[in-house]
């Protein structure tokens, strides 16, 4: 092992969920591993527009202690399953302005392939099964509450998500 791979910090998160704004740059700083050729962070930010509408910011809710379980749990089996040598996801609760990220996921492995495909993976799970909620509050003095996924606003159906339609297959051509 050299000088700078021992003198690497390694990345515990034992802190899933958050109601203090997330160290993007801090987790970063820390995601990086001697063997590891690649690292891959998926930031989601809260955008000022959902579907025609503008929002002002966004609350979370979350069932804390199961929600990180999963997290963990979803981790564990993203490392597993690409080798990586490196995961790490948080994610808010509470009020998140808009360009405020609300989560967090990076992944680090020896190839960008896996990197890329398991931060996905982790994401999609997240989005879909951890029990947090989202309240949507609209710049009209409106609010809407949601899972943490508003896909069936898309796709009409709770039980099919974007990423699994072929709108998210890539383009050929």
């Amino acid at each position: 092992m050299t000088a700078l791979a021992s003198s690497l910090p390694a990345v515990e998160v034992s802190q899933y969920i958050s109601s203090d704004p997330l160290d993007l740059a801090g987790l970063l700083a820390k995601s990086h591993h001697p063997l590891a050729g690649a690292v891959v962070l998926f930031s989601g930010d809260v955008r000022d527009n959902n579907l025609g509408r503008q929002v002002d910011y966004l609350e979370y809710e979350a069932k804390e202690s199961m929600a990180a379980k999963m997290i963990h749990e979803i981790l564990q089996e993203a490392k597993e399953r690409w080798h990586l040598n490196i995961a790490v996801a948080q994610h808010r609760t509470g009020k998140v302005a808009v360009g405020e990220c609300a989560v967090v996921v990076i992944t680090a492995t020896p190839h960008r392939r896996e990197a890329y495909e398991a931060n996905r993976y982790i994401i999609d799970r997240i989005k879909h099964e951890v029990p947090i909620w989202k309240c949507e509050y609209f710049t009209d003095g409106t609010k809407k509450w949601g899972g943490n996924c508003n896909c069936h606003d898309i796709t009409g159906d709770p039980n099919k998500h974007l990423y699994e339609s072929e709108a998210t297959l890539p383009l050929k051509g």
